[in-house]
């Protein structure tokens, strides 16, 4: 997609994840000039790979502006990826983050570190960070002290003070669907049907997983095994099972975060997904949040001007 320059480019940006790589040709205040998107992520390349899908994906731009720098997050920073960049560690906001990129290529590009919690149990994020940066530059309302959700395959409830990510939860909620839908008994229900479930019954089998989540009194272990037993009492309809499945995940998620983090100001992440969590979240009585649904390029961007990155203007 390109859109009318507005001024020159300032920065090549690359999104680089688990499964896709996308990049940003980003002008002088940030704004996106262009975009490419490939299914190059980390878990589809081998260790030899990286430099060729980074070649392919940036060379036209850096070959019409030899200035440009690039700067990536993202999953290419893990050690799945292309090299492993050490973790700023917990409180950390942009100003560490830019002190942390790590260069590879020959200097051709530039890497943002994650940001870890190193106490009893762990916790590490890669990307999310960057899409935090970005969040807190277009709205800084958030900066002071809030809580934001990044729903995915790995969800992250992040807690924010002072512009600094202080505290941060993650949840396989994604993964964990995944697993079960594909490699257990409780998916079989769905996969049995042919025909697909209306809207209403997607969204009523979706809130009542969500209210089972919500008023149970134990683990998320012991309601699992509802998503087939609700069918086997017809309950819910096969075809709507493994909405029942996706509502008892995302559910539990949503009680836990508010009990060990506190109420959230903002969702960041993919619009559709977004939209789940929050009908799940008014379930919980909270009211509808703002969706931030692109701010990774927005996040690189600030990194690479704290970093001293861009290009000068023309």
């Amino acid at each position: 997609m390109i859109i009318p320059q507005s001024s020159a480019p300032s920065l090549i940006a690359l999104d680089w994840g688990t499964t896709f790589l996308r990049a940003y040709q980003l002008g002088s205040v940030g704004e996106v000039l262009e975009t490419r998107t490939e299914p190059w992520g980390v878990m589809r390349l081998s260790a030899g790979e990286f430099p060729g899908a980074f070649d392919s994906m940036t060379s036209a731009w850096r070959s019409a502006w030899p200035e440009l720098h690039t700067i990536a997050s993202g999953m290419v920073g893990s050690t799945a990826g292309w090299v492993e960049v050490p973790y700023c560690q917990c409180p950390t906001g942009v100003e560490e983050l830019a002190e942390g990129v790590v260069s590879v290529h020959d200097g051709a590009l530039h890497i943002v570190p994650g940001v870890a919690l190193f106490g009893d149990i762990p916790n590490m994020m890669r990307g999310e960070e960057t899409e935090i940066v970005g969040v807190l530059e277009l709205h800084p309302e958030h900066a002071d002290h809030s809580v934001l959700v990044l729903p995915g395959t790995h969800s992250k409830w992040v807690r924010i003070h002072r512009g600094q990510i202080v505290d941060f939860a993650t949840y396989i909620t994604g993964e964990l669907f995944s697993v079960l839908r594909d490699h257990s008994i409780l998916g079989r229900a769905a996969k049995d049907v042919s025909e697909l479930p209306d809207r209403a019954t997607v969204e009523a089998a979706f809130a009542r997983g969500v209210l089972a989540a919500r008023e149970a009194t134990t683990g998320i272990a012991s309601l699992l095994f509802s998503a087939r037993s609700m069918v086997l009492a017809h309950r819910v309809e096969a075809e709507a099972s493994l909405e029942f499945l996706s509502g008892l995940l995302i559910g539990d998620e949503i009680r836990s975060g508010l009990t060990g983090g506190g109420r959230p100001a903002a969702l960041v992440g993919d619009a559709v997904l977004c939209a789940r969590y929050d009908a799940a979240l008014r379930l919980f009585g909270v009211p509808p949040l703002p969706v931030y649904d692109d701010a990774a390029s927005r996040g690189l961007w600030e990194i690479a001007r704290r970093a001293r990155l861009l290009a000068a203007p023309n």
